[in-house]
C-alpha cells in the first residue's frame, strides 16, 4: 500500500479542532531531530538529503503541481517540499494527480511522519491547557461592598452608654460561579466573605464575625436547576426551601429588617438540603413549591427526629401590578409547627411611585401559649428621583404577638447608581425596641456596591 493511502488523513496534519496551526517553513532540523528521538519517531540520519535542487525530479514535480514562490530555482529543504506536498493534498489539488502525489509521499515520507509527530504532540498539550481551564459556559460573577455608619443604641446595656454610637466600617464579597451542561440546565455555587456585623448588620454585607475573628470564604450554596418536561427543578444544599418562590414587591434597598416585605416566616429559609419546582402557566400565573431538611443532621430527612419546612407560592402578574400568596409549616421541634400565610401585592404605574405591601399571620409552635397568633406588616413607596431612587418604608421588625407591644422600623434610601458596576447608597433609619432597658436603634448608613 502506497504511503500516501496510509496517510490519507494528512490534510488532518496541519490544521487541528483546536483552531491552532504549525506553519512548516518555521521549523528547523533540529528541532525535528530532537522532537523525533524524543517520540521515537523518524532519526534524520535515515534522510537521503537535507535539499532538493532544481534537476532533482522531486523538485520538478512540486514546482509543476504548485505555484509556491519557494520554486523559483533556488533549492529547497526537504522539510519545507513536505510542508508544499502537505498543502496540495491538504487543499485538495495534489489529487489531480494521484501518482505523482503517491510517489512524492514515498520520497518524502520521513518528513511528513515527522510532521505529523510534531503536530499530535502539540494537540496533546493543548488538550491538556483545556483540561485545566473553565468550561465554555462557566462564567463568573463577583460583587463588593463597603459599609459605613453608626447606630446609637447598638449594644447599650445598663449604666454604660459612652462609646457606642462609634463610626464603624466593614466590608462584603460574593462570588457566583454558574455553568450549564445541556443549556437548559444551571449549575450554580455561590462563595461569601465579610465582616458586616454590629452596627452594619443592618446593611448585610455578606457575613459577620468578631473580634479576633479571621474573615473566611465559605460556601454560601449550591444549587442545581434542570427542566423536567413543563417544570423547573432545583435541588441544592445551604439554600433556600422557597428559592423559587415570586414574590409580588418591588421594594428594596433599604435595611436587612424589613428586606422581605413582610413575609419573613412564610418565605421560608433554613438554607439546608432542598428540594423546589415551580411552573408557569405562560398567563400571569406561576405555581412554585418547596420542601427543606436538614439533611447534614444525624436525624436525617423526613423523619420524625428531623426538623423539616415545606411551602407553596402563587403568584399573578399583571401588566403593572403583581400579587401572591405564600403558606409555609416549618417544624419548630419534634412536637410543635410554626404555620404562617403571607400576602404580597405591589402597583408600579408608569412615571407614578410604585407600592409594596404585605402582611403575614400565622402561628408559632413553640411559644407557650400556643394559641396568641403571629402578625406583621410592611409598606414600601419608591420611586426614581433624579439619576437614582428615593425609597421610603415602614414594618414590622418582628412580628407582633396578640395583645403584644408592636415594634416598628422605619426608613429612607436613596439608590445612586454612579455607572454600570457602582451604586451608592445611603440608608436612614429608626427602629423601636419594648424590651425593659433596650433603647430604640437610629442608624445612618452607607453602603457602596460593585459588581464586575
Amino acid at each position: 500500500m502506497k504511503l500516501f493511502q496510509k496517510l490519507i488523513a494528512a490534510p488532518a496534519v496541519i490544521s487541528m479542532a483546536s483552531g491552532f496551526a504549525v506553519n512548516a517553513a518555521e521549523i528547523n532540523s533540529t528541532d525535528l531531530s530532537d522532537y523525533s528521538r524524543s517520540n521515537n519517531l523518524v532519526s534524520i540520519d535515515d534522510f537521503k538529503s537535507d535539499t532538493l535542487f532544481p534537476g532533482d525530479w522531486a523538485y520538478d514535480s512540486l514546482k509543476d503541481l504548485t505555484n509556491s514562490p519557494k520554486f523559483n530555482g533556488n533549492s529547497i529543504t526537504r522539510l519545507d517540499a513536505a510542508a508544499e506536498l502537505n498543502r496540495l493534498i491538504a487543499g485538495g489539488e495534489g489529487l489531480m494527480n494521484g501518482a505523482a502525489i503517491n510517489r512524492l509521499s514515498d520520497e518524502l515520507g520521513s518528513e511528513l511522519a515527522i510532521m505529523k509527530g510534531r503536530v499530535d504532540g502539540l494537540e496533546a498539550r493543548v488538550n491538556t491547557i483545556e483540561a485545566g481551564s473553565f468550561s465554555e459556559t462557566t462564567t463568573a460573577s463577583f460583587s463588593v461592598d463597603f459599609g459605613i455608619g453608626a447606630v446609637d443604641g447598638t449594644g447599650i446595656s445598663t449604666g454604660v452608654t459612652d462609646g457606642q454610637e462609634a463610626l464603624e466600617a466593614g466590608y462584603g464579597f460574593q462570588m457566583d460561579l454558574k455553568t450549564s451542561f445541556t443549556g437548559d440546565d444551571a449549575l450554580k455555587v455561590a462563595l461569601k466573605a465579610g465582616n458586616g456585623g454590629g452596627a452594619l448588620g443592618e446593611i448585610d454585607l455578606n457575613g459577620s464575625r468578631t473580634a479576633g475573628e479571621v474573615d473566611v470564604l465559605s460556601v454560601d450554596g449550591v444549587s442545581y436547576t434542570f427542566p423536567v418536561g413543563d417544570l423547573t427543578v432545583m435541588v441544592g444544599d445551604n439554600t433556600d426551601g422557597s428559592k423559587l418562590f415570586d414574590i409580588a414587591c418591588v421594594y428594596s434597598g433599604g435595611a436587612k429588617a424589613i428586606d422581605d416585605c413582610g413575609t419573613d416566616k412564610s418565605d421560608f429559609s433554613g438554607g439546608d438540603t432542598m428540594l423546589a419546582v415551580s411552573y408557569d402557566f405562560d398567563n400571569g400565573f406561576t405555581f412554585s413549591a418547596g420542601y427543606e431538611g436538614a439533611g447534614a443532621s444525624t436525624n436525617g430527612l423526613l423523619t420524625d427526629e428531623g426538623l423539616d419546612a415545606y411551602g407553596f407560592n402563587a403568584m399573578y402578574t399583571g401588566d403593572n401590578y403583581g400579587v401572591s400568596l405564600m403558606y409555609a409549616t416549618v417544624e419548630a421541634t419534634t412536637t410543635s409547627d410554626d404555620n404562617f400565610t403571607g400576602l404580597n401585592a405591589y402597583w408600579a404605574p408608569e412615571g407614578f411611585p410604585s407600592i409594596s405591601i404585605g402582611y403575614e399571620w400565622g402561628v408559632d409552635g413553640s411559644e407557650v401559649a400556643a394559641e396568641d397568633g403571629l402578625t406583621s406588616y410592611f409598606v414600601g413607596i419608591s420611586s426614581d428621583a433624579g439619576p437614582g431612587t428615593l425609597g421610603a418604608a415602614l414594618g414590622t421588625k418582628t412580628p407582633t404577638t396578640e395583645d403584644g407591644v408592636e415594634q416598628l422600623h422605619y426608613e429612607v434610601f436613596y439608590e445612586y447608581p454612579v455607572n454600570d458596576g457602582m451604586t451608592i447608597t445611603p440608608v436612614v433609619f429608626h427602629q423601636e425596641n419594648s424590651a425593659a432597658g433596650t433603647p430604640d436603634l437610629t442608624g445612618i448608613l452607607v453602603k457602596t456596591s460593585f459588581s464586575f
